[in-house]
């Protein structure tokens, strides 16, 4: 995997490059749809590809690892080919979704170990376990296996937490540089950092991350229940520390609004569930605010569901049909929805990319990030 920093903004540490993958380019600022078990829920690959404009998608290996499982996977030839799909793909390790069973996990030095949320069945997940799962699934982008502390961890529990997420990306690593992929492409390892919300712990991940000189590098840990104040002064802190030339991803993270904040602040990647988790829901998101479909202010509103969007299902339905759909329970509300908040978000990250291109990063920014958060 390369990277190629090509701008970065004057006002603030906003940037644009392109990372470059076997499977394609990728071009930042970027948000990543999340295909936890190889879907993005209620969206076609066609849809993603053709509508969406995704450059790459997520996969996610707790989930995958259980279901359909890696013998399945490996026989198709990897994820890739198992889901259709031939663009970038990245592979989260599964340690969020180990730290949000924390009833039902076990943690130590060796690894962790947890029960399965779909039969209760035991599982045992390692650094080397993990990195050894994202090779057959075939993932372009591989994640070290971490704990995620939660939000409002003490410092005590923070701390002994990073040590342990240092040991096993130390581990993980070994692993990773003793194995080849297996499907002819290449793949890269991000390590994670974690801290919490103190900035020693947050410089301390940070420099060590910072000296292994991977191709790439990971900020975990936000937006797990800490105040959004204090997500940001810790992605500062971060990047501060991580090498400007390859390619920082936020995980999990999150509104608009914090995505914006994010690449101000010298974030190149960005996942989050909340287009399509929210779209289910009936939230739409516009450049104009937030629109909650199932009030019954939009059952007589038969203008288009977004004359700004640039999804077809914007110009194609109209908000009063939407709401209906969703006051019948039927699937294709959530399935619109969906589409037209993946593709603002997509729409939202190639605009930024252009403005920082022009030097009107800022200016936007600002006027953005007021409208975003209005309720419409």
């Amino acid at each position: 995997m390369n990277f190629d920093l090509i701008k970065t903004d004057t006002q603030t540490k906003a940037r644009i490059g392109k990372i470059t993958t076997d499977h394609g380019e990728i071009l930042t600022p970027i948000f990543m749809p999340v295909g936890t078990v190889g879907s993005v829920k209620a969206v076609h690959q066609r849809d993603l590809v053709n509508d969406i404009k995704a450059q790459i998608i997520l996969g996610n290996t707790y989930h995958l690892n259980l279901r359909p499982g890696l013998d399945i996977i490996e026989q198709a030839g990897g994820l890739h080919k198992f889901i259709n799909w031939d663009k970038p793909m990245l592979t989260d390790s599964g340690g969020y979704q180990v730290f949000s069973l924390s009833a039902n996990r076990k943690l130590s030095d060796e690894g962790a170990a947890f029960r399965s949320h779909i039969d209760g069945s035991k599982h045992f997940f390692t650094p080397e376990g993990v990195v050894d799962i994202q090779r057959t699934i075939g993932a372009d982008i591989i994640m070290a296996f971490d704990e995620c502390p939660p939000g409002d961890s003490e410092f005590k529990y923070a701390d002994k937490s990073l040590d342990l997420t240092l040991s096993w990306l130390k581990r993980g690593i070994t692993r990773f540089d003793e194995t080849s992929p297996k499907y002819g492409h290449s793949q890269t390892f991000f390590p994670i950092v974690q801290g919490g919300i103190y900035p020693d712990l947050r410089r301390k991940a940070a420099e060590f991350i910072a000296n292994l000189n991977r191709e790439g590098n990971a900020i975990g840990g936000l937006s797990v229940g800490e105040p959004v104040d204090k997500m940001y002064e810790m992605i500062q802190v971060v990047n501060e520390i991580l090498p400007k030339d390859k390619p920082r991803y936020l995980m999990g993270v999150g509104t608009p609004v914090n995505i914006l904040e994010g690449i101000a602040l010298g974030v190149d990647m960005f996942d989050c569930v909340m287009p399509t988790r929210n779209g289910r829901n009936g939230m739409l998101f516009t450049k104009n605010g937030i629109i909650n479909i199932k009030n019954k202010k939009w059952a007589t509103d038969f203008s288009l569901l977004d004359p700004d969007g640039t999804s077809f299902v914007d110009s194609y339905y109209t908000k009063a049909y939407l709401r209906h759909l969703f006051a019948a329970r039927e699937f294709l509300g959530g399935q619109i929805a969906s589409i037209h908040n993946l593709r603002f978000y997509l729409w939202l990250v190639t605009e930024a990319r252009n403005k920082i291109a022009e030097g009107t990063f800022s200016k936007w920014k600002d006027v953005m990030v007021k409208q975003l958060a209005t309720r419409l």
